[in-house]
């Protein structure tokens, strides 16, 4: 199974990177910017400092009040001192019952108060007297220097990592979400170290003759030295087109994995965004982490998310971002001398609107087709997603693809994985042949439906399907009819499930008149059967629009357009803009014609074999699904087989 995605390193950097070793952990911000802020912390500390030391003293000053000496000795002579300590003419004392302060502020019980130097009293008499005790340590414990020097430094402390918490967050934010306030430093060169298992070739089956053209660049990145003494540089590009899901990506990563080198890669959406200048700012770093690590690989997933034609006015907003970033692109790609080992390849589905900069030689010097595989590719396909699953004896994997032409990498894993959570859901210990066909069924024609309908509708729908099936049985050519079925599946009451034995890559007229033929038997037999027609064939209709028109105007299948291609195959373009209003109305006219010639066609085959008709729909009432050898053996037609 293929390997997952490589992580972010950090979630401002819109790449990720595989085979780099992690960096080392960056010194504490300093330099030469945080220099020139160094007398701004030492005058905020030493502000701090004060009003602490300010606040502190406050505190401790206005804990005990101060009386006179008078009040001393009033208290003393009425017994209510119960100890004291003296230091010179300072005394301390504690009361034994709380008294107002004559000076207002309360009651107290520790006082502060100075013996006059003139006084000549019986003070050590009177004390002894009322039993007050003349105590060594001082009744009020002050706090030493040290420990006010602490708490009075803990606001500043507090406020120096706060700074450098800040320092450190602008710093990182430079390079990524930031890059309108500054550039991020280029971090050191770093060793490459072995890395965790990497995606190869070995996990990549069905494309072989992609792999063959991928193998330069794999040769080039391991062996540079023997291309330079030829004088031979390496593609700058490679652009990777095909259908979704044929396994671009994987590719990609199974290029670096072979030949051992760092993969940063990103999808082009990652690059842009509101602000104008951030995509380009994203693209510069991209290229700068690559170069360090070179020899590498650089991959941009989607490029037709930047990389479409530019238009000629001048952009606004997002479009502009978009343009600045693919120009960004461009003139890194022209920066490479072919000597840095870097080497960018893209992927994308829709090749036809890419800027015609970005695939000139020089930049995209190599595009290669990934197209859908064919029957063995489809086979080694299969076996690489069922590594780890366990397959019955019966399952046999050559038929399976045999049955799933036109089939991608990506829907033939999903098939593996289905059959395999059928298999959970039955409590198996194995994945059967059955497990498979129902997860082919689920995957082509979708989930079973529990929808109750009436019996006349499910009549109907059984006439419907017997006709499609009926007419790809007697259609010379036709696809084989691989099984019918009355169970609603996904938005279809009715499934008639037809494959060809082998892929097919060139279509003929007459097959295609018998895939307008067979598309249009529902609506036949209904027409046939009941004499009216239903919204059952909708989808049929579409298929058989599709087809008339891809004959009519792409492929030269008509006298009166003759052989042109008059109409765009991007279906989201105006016809207008492809093709004069007279010749849309010819082709109007012509795809009518044949799409009328077919219908009759499908009513004549159905009335002259009516009896085969109402046998197979019969069939359908009784069992639901048919089977291909049941369908046959019902029809009375014998399949002719053709191995491949």
């Amino acid at each position: 199974m293929a390997n997952p995605a490589p992580p972010r390193k950090s979630p401002d950097q819109p790449w990720r990177t595989e085979g780099t070793p992690e960096e080392k952990p960056k010194p504490a911000p300093g330099g030469r910017k945080m220099r020139g802020g160094w007398w701004r912390l030492v005058l905020a500390a030493l502000v701090v400092f004060l009003i602490a030391n300010f606040v502190l003293s406050f505190f401790n000053e206005g804990d005990e009040p101060t009386i006179s000496y008078t009040e001393f000795n009033k208290q003393v002579d009425a017994g209510n001192v119960t100890k004291i300590y003296a230091k010179g003419d300072a005394i301390q004392g504690q009361l034994k019952t709380a008294q107002d302060n004559p000076d207002g502020g309360g009651k107290y019980t520790k006082f502060n108060t100075q013996r006059p130097s003139f006084a000549d009293d019986q003070l050590w008499q009177d004390l002894t007297k009322n039993n007050v005790t003349v105590t060594a340590q001082p009744v009020v414990q002050h706090r030493s220097f040290l420990a006010n020097l602490l708490i009075s430094l803990a606001p500043m402390i507090l406020l120096i990592v706060l700074w450098i918490f800040i320092a450190r967050r602008m710093r990182a934010g430079m390079g990524g979400t930031g890059g309108m306030l500054g550039r991020k430093p280029p971090p050191k060169p770093v060793e490459l170290e072995p890395g965790a298992e990497r995606t190869t070739f070995g996990d990549v089956a069905g494309i072989d003759e992609v792999e063959g053209e991928l193998n330069d660049v794999v040769d080039f990145l391991k062996n540079p030295d023997a291309y330079r003494k030829m004088g031979a540089k390496m593609p700058r590009g490679v652009l990777l087109t095909g259908p979704p899901g044929t396994g671009k990506t994987l590719l990609a990563r199974a290029v670096a994995g072979e030949a051992g080198v760092p993969f940063f890669s990103a999808s082009a959406s990652e690059f842009i965004e509101m602000i104008v200048g951030v995509g380009a700012s994203r693209v510069r770093e991209l290229f700068a982490e690559a170069r360090k690590m070179a020899p590498s690989i650089i991959f941009i997933d989607e490029i037709d998310t930047i990389g479409r034609a530019r238009a000629g006015g001048s952009g606004m907003g997002g479009h502009d971002e978009r343009e600045q970033t693919l120009n960004q692109i461009l003139t890194e790609m022209d920066g490479f001398s072919g000597s840095e080992g870097v080497v960018v390849i893209a992927a994308t589905n829709r090749a036809d609107i890419l800027d015609p900069a970005l695939t000139r030689p020089g930049r995209f010097d190599r595009v290669v087709t990934v197209s859908p595989p064919d029957r063995g590719g489809r086979e080694a396909i299969l076996e690489i997603h069922t590594r780890d699953i366990p397959l019955a004896p019966d399952v046999d994997l050559s038929q399976v693809a045999r049955t799933t032409p036109g089939m991608t990498g990506a829907e033939l894993a999903n098939l593996a994985n289905e059959a395999a959570l059928l298999a959970v859901k039955r409590k198996q210990r194995q994945v059967t042949r059955t497990d498979l066909s129902e997860a082919l069924e689920k995957v082509q024609l979708g989930a079973e439906r529990p929808l109750v309908m009436p019996d006349e509708e499910r009549r109907r729908t059984a006439y419907h399907e017997s006709g499609h099936a009926l007419l790809g049985m007697l259609q010379p050519g036709a696809d084989p009819v691989r099984k019918i079925t009355i169970v609603p599946r996904g938005r279809a009451l009715g499934v008639t499930l037809s494959t060809p034995e082998s892929d097919r890559y060139a279509y003929t007229e007459e097959y295609l008149r018998g895939r307008i033929i067979g598309a249009l038997g529902g609506m036949a037999a209904e027409q046939v059967v009941y004499g009216v027609v239903t919204t059952g064939a909708e989808n049929d209709l579409e298929q058989v629009t599709n087809i008339a028109r891809g004959m009519v105007a792409r492929w030269g299948m008509s006298d009166r357009v003759g052989r042109l291609s008059a109409l765009p195959t991007d279906a989201q373009q105006a016809y207008g803009l492809a093709a004069a209003p007279r010749t849309l109305d010819v082709i109007d006219g012509e795809m009518r014609r044949i799409v009328d010639e077919c219908y009759e066609e499908a009513c004549r085959k159905l009335r002259d074999h009516r009896g085969q008709l109402d046998a197979l729909a019969e069939a359908l009432l009784a069992n639901e699904t048919l089977e291909e050898a049941d369908a046959y053996r019902i029809a009375g037609i014998t399949r002719l087989t053709k191995e491949t």
